[in-house]
């Protein structure tokens, strides 16, 4: 098995404790089924060129420059070496500026998953950091350039390491207001509230990874496979849409209770065959008195 390759190297400094550490990948998609784009007619590859948006002739590597729009056709050029020297200085180390209760950053922020391994030469400050914030339930926020970017990194004990989470920036977080905005003041309570407390109860679990699959990805395979075999395609049956339109209704559906309003039929029903049957009684105690 090929080693991993670390994506960036440099410290991690706490006051004046440094270690040396490596920054792996720690989620890739590199296993999902890819598509080539191709010729319908030809069923050649599709190839991907930049092309002058006037003109329409294509543009080398070398001639493409990245340029910040002032206006409606106006740019501002900027060389590479432009770029690079106005991207703040890295000495190649996160600086810890503080240590928060792990459960303090909302999830929201979260970027992308990073594993940071020690360095042989610096794994006794390594764990001492580890078992610290493991100890006293903190996380780590530290701030360098990684990827030509300024970013603030999350560091939390996992298993034997620790994990770096790169974090949004609070100007990329979109406002939850506007998305919530909509939602109509109501309150639950009683029997709904409590048939849905219900319905979590019976669904409670905890989480392994490995029970969920990519559905995806076993579809587009189960589809490529019959078209080489030259069988029929297979066809997943939508499920039927809901057609409750009574919350209260389907709340007691899904907790497996039966519906109210069946009740007084079944109370009828009841009562009818009461009815039938006290003649009879009636009928055998004259019988009796008649003896």
């Amino acid at each position: 098995m090929v080693a991993a390759r670390a994506n960036w190297k440099g410290f991690i400094k706490f006051g004046e404790v440094a270690c040396a550490v490596a920054l792996y990948t720690a989620a890739s998609s590199s296993e999902r089924i890819a598509f080539n784009t191709l010729n319908r007619v030809t069923g050649n590859r599709v190839r991907r060129e930049f092309v002058d948006s006037e003109t329409g002739d294509p543009v080398e590597r070398d001639d493409q420059v990245k340029g910040y729009e002032i206006e409606n056709g106006d740019y501002v050029v900027l060389e590479p070496d432009e770029v690079a020297a106005a991207i703040p200085g890295s000495d190649k180390t996160l600086n810890i500026v503080a240590f928060v209760p792990c459960n303090e950053i909302d999830d929201v922020y979260f970027d992308k998953p990073y594993y940071l391994a020690p360095d042989k030469m610096g794994a006794d400050a390594y764990k001492l950091l580890r078992d610290g914030m493991r100890q006293d339930k903190v996380a780590a926020l530290a701030q360098t350039v990684l990827f030509r970017r300024l970013r603030t990194v999350l560091i939390r004990p996992h298993g034997k390491g620790l994990i770096g989470t790169t974090l949004n920036f609070d100007y990329e977080v979109r406002s939850a207001k506007e998305a919530f905005d909509d939602i109509p003041e109501m309150k639950i309570e009683g029997e709904m509230l409590a048939l849905a407390k219900h319905i979590i109860n019976t669904k409670k679990g905890s989480f392994d990874a490995k029970a969920f699959d990519d559905r995806y990805d076993a579809a587009i395979a189960e589809l490529v496979k019959a078209k080489i075999e030259g069988k029929a395609l297979p066809r997943k049956k939508a499920p039927p849409p809901s057609s409750k339109s009574d919350l209260l209704q389907a709340l007691r559906d899904s907790a497996g209770l039966a519906s109210t309003k069946k009740k007084p039929k079944r109370a009828a029903a009841a009562k009818a065959n009461a009815d039938v049957k006290r003649p009879k009684r009636a009928a055998a105690s004259s019988k009796k008195r008649a003896a």
